[in-house]
């Protein structure tokens, strides 16, 4: 009965290295998670302008692979690569990669 976890204790798993990553910063975030206290995570990441790059790129590139696959529409396949070309231009002007937390 002495293992069993008590409220704001770990037992032995505070003691195992492998368990906190051998720093005591470690066993206290353990300890924070076991204890059941509640820590919210970020709901959103990215700026909308993200987003809608992505967005524009990915359509780019599933209309590009329709016009691929279901037919010779050449003409729709490169204004779909036009649409992931200025997807991915947007995304470079905007930073896109400094979105990230």
């Amino acid at each position: 009965m002495a293992d069993q976890l008590r409220p704001g204790t770990m037992g032995e798993a505070a003691a195992d290295p492998a368990v906190t990553g051998g720093s005591p910063e470690g066993s206290r975030m353990l300890t924070h998670q076991v204890s059941g206290a509640f820590t919210p995570l970020p709901t959103f990441h990215g700026r909308a302008v993200s987003w809608t790059a992505v967005a524009i790129i990915m359509i780019g590139f599933i209309v590009g692979g329709f016009a691929l696959v279901f037919g010779p529409t050449w003409w729709l396949f490169w204004v779909s690569a036009a649409f992931v070309a200025v997807g991915g231009l947007l995304a470079l002007a905007t930073n896109i990669f400094e979105d990230w937390y």
